[in-house]
């Protein structure tokens, strides 16, 4: 049969299982961990603390068993805050669990009453729930979407479920009760009180797994270098835009560009500002094309630009715009102001019937020979191409 006793020792368990899991993510980057980690140590010793009510000394099972769950909501909240990368108001939370730890205290020694002492520590859990609520509303990308919503409403029915527990018993502040007692309502709040630090660290370890997922799957789709897309991300991409240009008719273009000398450059003024170079290409190469136009980093000094629902035109006005901005000197941080560098560009246009792999091989042949010709200069590609007859752009 289910009673107070026993749910604590579940919770109790619950909180050292959800110990362990958080520890397993101990070394990870996310933010918030540690404190979740301190929470749930902190429950552990508490309720076993409550647990002990009636054989060990009322100090230990009344002040220190409330003081230190008092502290995990606080860490539990510190956690999300630090997870969200926002500052933590210690000030704020330390004077709330001073005051609910004082109404602990006053119910005790001053006037007895073990209902105004859940009153007092209900207050200041459900008043913090439901901040954590409140703090977790922000918009979140898409794979964050599911278990910050999952710990938002966690978050605000256990305030809910405070409140309503601090205005049960503050309606019968002075009758007698007994931590332990088995009635069904004492049994509902009890679970209230004791199920909200599991509740909100299974939500915890939810929203911190979903992080190192978007945060492997942001590293593998992207160059840890420059910023711009993987060659994996870019194929990807490109297979779902040719999909797409196949069952509405649009056009599909693809610039390859290289930078021109760039093992002088390494060479002359080293690896580090041959780093920088990258960057700046990539800076200025997204500054130029639009927000629909896929870049990426195919490897070395080579990189794609994908522009969809583009016309032979559009595409070789884009190319040529490109190798302006890049032939100016780049402003490049770490001494490297003085380095400038140019670009060479190979065009293709999407034919019918193409791959990519095709198309890739054409806009290939056009960079080749946009590097044979001396460099520094938009080639098309040949005369099959649909941006074919014109010639060679040299700005």
């Amino acid at each position: 049969m289910l009673n107070a006793l026993s749910l604590l020792l579940v919770t109790t368990a619950l909180s050292g299982v959800m110990l362990l899991v958080l520890s397993s993510l101990a070394k990870s980057e996310v933010a918030g961990i540690r404190e979740w980690r301190q929470a749930n140590l902190l429950a552990v010793a508490a309720l076993l603390l409550f647990a002990g009510r009636g054989f060990i000394p009322d100090v230990l099972s009344i002040e220190v068993a409330n003081g230190l769950y008092l502290g995990t909501i606080t860490l539990s909240y510190a956690g999300f805050r630090r997870f969200l990368g926002r500052r933590v108001p210690w000030p704020w939370l330390a004077g709330g669990a001073l005051a609910a730890l004082s109404g602990v205290v006053f119910f005790h020694y001053a006037i007895e009453s073990a209902a105004l002492r859940i009153v007092s520590v209900s207050l200041y859990h459900g008043a913090v729930c439901i901040a954590i609520g409140v703090a977790l509303r922000a918009p979140v990308e898409p794979r964050l979407r599911y278990p910050f919503t999952f710990t938002r409403c966690a978050a605000l029915v256990l305030g809910a479920g405070h409140a309503w527990r601090a205005t049960f018993y503050a309606i019968d502040a002075y009758q007698p009760y007994s931590l332990l007692e088995e009635s069904t309502y004492n049994l509902v709040f009890f679970a209230i009180g004791t199920m909200a630090l599991p509740a909100l660290t299974l939500g915890a370890v939810m929203m911190a797994n979903a992080r190192l997922i978007a945060a492997s799957a942001h590293a593998a789709d992207h160059d840890h270098l420059t910023g711009a897309a993987s060659r994996r991300a870019f194929f990807a991409f490109a297979e779902r835009e040719l999909a797409r240009a196949e069952r509405r008719g649009g056009g599909l273009g693809l610039l390859l560009v290289d930078a021109d000398h760039f093992k002088r450059i390494n060479d002359t003024y080293g690896h580090g500002v041959g780093d920088l170079v990258l960057r700046d290409l990539v800076e200025r190469t997204q500054q130029v094309i639009r927000k629909i136009d896929y870049c990426a980093r195919l490897g070395g000094e080579e990189f794609a630009v994908l522009l969809p629902d583009a016309d032979g035109r559009t595409v070789l006005a884009v190319a040529q715009r490109l190798r302006a901005a890049l032939e100016r000197t780049p402003q490049l941080a770490g001494g490297a102001s003085g380095v400038s560098y140019t670009v060479s560009i190979g065009v293709a246009m999407l034919k019918p019937g193409e791959s990519i792999a095709g198309l890739m091989a054409r806009a290939d042949t056009a960079l080749y020979a946009a590097k044979a010709g001396g460099r520094n200069r938009v080639e098309a590609a040949p005369e099959s191409d649909p941006v074919s007859g014109t010639p060679a752009v040299r700005a």
